[in-house]
C-alpha cells in the first residue's frame, strides 16, 4: 500500500512549524496574519493541502518552548484549521479571538449550529487530564448553540476508560478526531456539501443519545458505525485515514526525535558559563527576582 502522507505534506507540515515560528510575538496581529496565509495555502493546494494539514497538526512542536508565543499560537493554528475545514464542505464558520467564557470556532449550517475547539499535544506528555479536553466548559460555552464539538489528535484520546467520555456523552459534546474530520473532507469531494452537512447533523444527533459512560468503545461505537452507515463510499475514506492515523504516529515522532536529538547534542557542546547561563534562563530566575523587587507596602493599612 502506497503512503497516504506523501513527502509534499511532511514537507508542508516543516513549512507551518517556522511559519508559525515567524509570525509569533504579538498574539492579536499574528492571528490574523496566520489566518490570512492558512486560508491562501488551502485555497492554492485545494483539498490535498487541507488533509495533509488535519493529518499532522495534532502535536504540537516540541522545538516550541512551553507557553511560549509559538505554542499559543500553534492552538489558534488548529482552530483555524477546524474552521476552514468546515467552510470547505460548504458551512459557514469563523474564529474568535476573545479569550473568555467563548469557544473558539463557531459553525453554521442551514438547520444546525454549533461550536467547535480544536486541541493538540506534545508528543512528549505524559499525564493528561479530562480539563485538558474541556469538554464541561464546551458544554457552558454553547450560548445557544445546539452542539458542541472538541476535535483531538486521535492517538492521543483514551482508548479504554476516561471520564471524558461520560463527560461528553452527559453534557452533549461531541468528541471528534482530526481522523474523522479528514474522513468528511473527502466524502465531500465525492457526495458534496449537502449530504455532507446532513452526515454531520447525524453525528452530532447520536451523542444525546448514548448512555453517559466511561468506556471509550460505549462511546466510540455508535458515533464510528453513524458515519460507516451513512454511506457506502465511506467505508474506503475509513481506511485510508486509518492508514494516515498511523503514518502521522510515526512522521510525529520522527520529527520530536530529531528535535531532541539536536538539543541534546547542543547542550553537550556548551561550555560551562553557556550551560549556567542557559539553567539560569530555563528557571527564569532573574524574572522572579524582577516581580519580588516590585513588591512593595500597598498601605491598606492606612485606610482607616
Amino acid at each position: 500500500m502506497h503512503n497516504v502522507i506523501t513527502q509534499e505534506a511532511l514537507t508542508r507540515r516543516a513549512h507551518w512549524v517556522e511559519e508559525i515560528r515567524r509570525l509569533s510575538g504579538n498574539f492579536g496581529d499574528d492571528t490574523d496574519r496566520l489566518k490570512l496565509a492558512l486560508e491562501s495555502d488551502i485555497q492554492r493546494g485545494g483539498a490535498g493541502a487541507l488533509l495533509d494539514h488535519l493529518r499532522l497538526c495534532g502535536d504540537i512542536p516540541e522545538s516550541y518552548g512551553h507557553d511560549s508565543s509559538e505554542e499559543k499560537l500553534y492552538s489558534k493554528y488548529t482552530d483555524t484549521l477546524i474552521a476552514q475545514a468546515f467552510r470547505f464542505v460548504g458551512l459557514k464558520s469563523l474564529v474568535l479571538t476573545t479569550r473568555a467564557d467563548v469557544a473558539d470556532v463557531e459553525v453554521f449550517a442551514q438547520t444546525y449550529s454549533f461550536i467547535a475547539d480544536g486541541k493538540a499535544f506534545r508528543l512528549s506528555r505524559t499525564a493528561k487530564n479530562q480539563k485538558d479536553f474541556k469538554v464541561q466548559a464546551m458544554h457552558r460555552w454553547k450560548h445557544g448553540k445546539d452542539y458542541a464539538m472538541v476535535v483531538c489528535p486521535i492517538y492521543q484520546l483514551p482508548t479504554k476508560s476516561s471520564q471524558i467520555y461520560q463527560q461528553a456523552s452527559a453534557s452533549n459534546v461531541c468528541l471528534f478526531t482530526y481522523s474523522h474530520l479528514a474522513v468528511l473532507i473527502s466524502f465531500s469531494l465525492f457526495e458534496g456539501g449537502k449530504r455532507t452537512e446532513a452526515l454531520i447533523h447525524e453525528i452530532f444527533k447520536v451523542i444525546p443519545t448514548l448512555n453517559p459512560s466511561k468506556d471509550a468503545a460505549a462511546y466510540w461505537l455508535p458515533l464510528n458505525r453513524t458515519m460507516l452507515a451513512f454511506s457506502s463510499r465511506i467505508s474506503d475514506l475509513w481506511q485510508q485515514e486509518k492508514q494516515a492515523s498511523v503514518e502521522s504516529i510515526a512522521a510525529a515522532k520522527a520529527e520530536g526525535l530529531a528535535f531532541l536529538a539536536q538539543e541534546r547534542e547542543r547542550i553537550m557542546r556548551m561550555s560551562h558559563d553557556e550551560a549556567v547561563a542557559a539553567l539560569l534562563k530555563v528557571h527564569k530566575i532573574e524574572n522572579r527576582i524582577a516581580v519580588i523587587q516590585t513588591i512593595s507596602d500597598n498601605r491598606l493599612l492606612d485606610i482607616r
